[in-house]
């Protein structure tokens, strides 16, 4: 396994401590070790994505499997999230909802030999994710809720218009199954 892959994995094993962290002590040191994770395994996802450029090490496991590690990361957090109040359950229902539709249409993509890698729109969407995600369990506070509201909704308008693309761009793969 390349490094870019194993930076991946290495982002789905750091799922189970931020969500230990996220939930003992949300409004103390816990939140503080949260957020270092979480920042640190949406980096390794940058990373990963520039290593496996750079050094032409990108594998089918890695298009299929960094997408996964983005969602499971991003849904997880959001979820945690929403037990603690910092975004509506609503927003967060859309944005997983569009990461199973976007898995269900990479699998029948797949079961016709076809793999597809993110795009432009969908990077943004993770990258805002992640970064609303990051402001919410910060938690700052005062002028940074009207931040956190703006976040919110940008991030939800990219899940949209991320969804939208998709599948505009990938029809073809609809047109398959009939």
């Amino acid at each position: 396994m390349n490094l870019p892959n194993k930076l991946t994995v290495a982002r789905m094993i750091l799922i189970v401590p931020f969500v230990v962290c996220m939930m003992l002590d949300s409004q103390g040191n816990g939140r503080f070790a949260a957020l270092a994770i979480f920042v640190i395994a949406s980096l390794t996802d940058m990373l990963d994505g520039y290593l496996a450029r750079k050094n032409h090490l990108v594998t089918n496991f890695g298009k299929f499997m960094d997408p996964l590690a983005d969602k499971l990361l991003v849904s997880a957090a959001l979820i945690c999230l929403v037990s603690l109040h910092r975004i509506p359950a609503w927003v967060v229902i859309v944005i997983i909802s569009r990461e199973f539709a976007i898995s269900g249409f990479r699998l029948i993509a797949s079961d016709n030999g076809i793999v597809i890698a993110a795009g432009w729109w969908g990077k943004c969407k993770t990258v805002s994710q992640m970064v609303m995600i990051i402001v919410l369990i910060a938690n700052l506070g005062g002028t940074f809720a009207v931040i956190e509201q703006i976040l919110i909704w940008l991030s939800l308008a990219l899940t949209v218009i991320s969804l939208i693309d998709y599948i505009v761009k990938n029809k073809n793969v609809l047109s398959m199954q009939s």
